[in-house]
């Protein structure tokens, strides 16, 4: 009977856990705007998401693993080799900040839905 409450936040839950791991990429990208050589990484989001969810999880249930970070693709060379787009990073922390609290926001709602339902009420 657990098992049937639990699943429905599965889900979320696994993309609660990518969101949190993009973020972290993201903020060492930012981090490293101004490190010669540095190569910004991040992932397929929609990719590593169906990986999770699906019964054949090469990523682990914990999140993405180093080596399944890709690189960014350079919009503009730079002269230092930095592959950093502060403007793109920016975009991308800002729109996976909101796509993570709406995450948290569904999570919540489920629960309390749940809850009720246990309650009676």
């Amino acid at each position: 009977m657990l098992d049937k409450l639990t699943s429905a936040l599965d889900f979320q839950s696994k993309a609660l856990l990518l969101r949190a791991d993009r973020q972290r990429l993201i903020a060492g990208n930012i981090a490293n705007a101004d490190t010669p050589g540095y190569a910004a990484r991040d992932f397929n989001f929609a990719d590593a998401l169906r990986d999770a969810t699906s019964g054949t999880n090469a990523r682990g249930s914990a999140g993405i693993k180093d080596g399944d970070n890709g690189y960014v693709v350079q919009s503009q060379p730079s002269l230092d080799g930095n592959s950093v787009d502060l403007d793109r990073e920016r975009a991308a922390f800002a729109d996976n900040a909101v796509r993570y609290e709406a995450t948290l926001r569904f999570i919540n709602a489920e629960s309390k839905t749940m809850l009720s339902a246990i309650q009676g009420q």
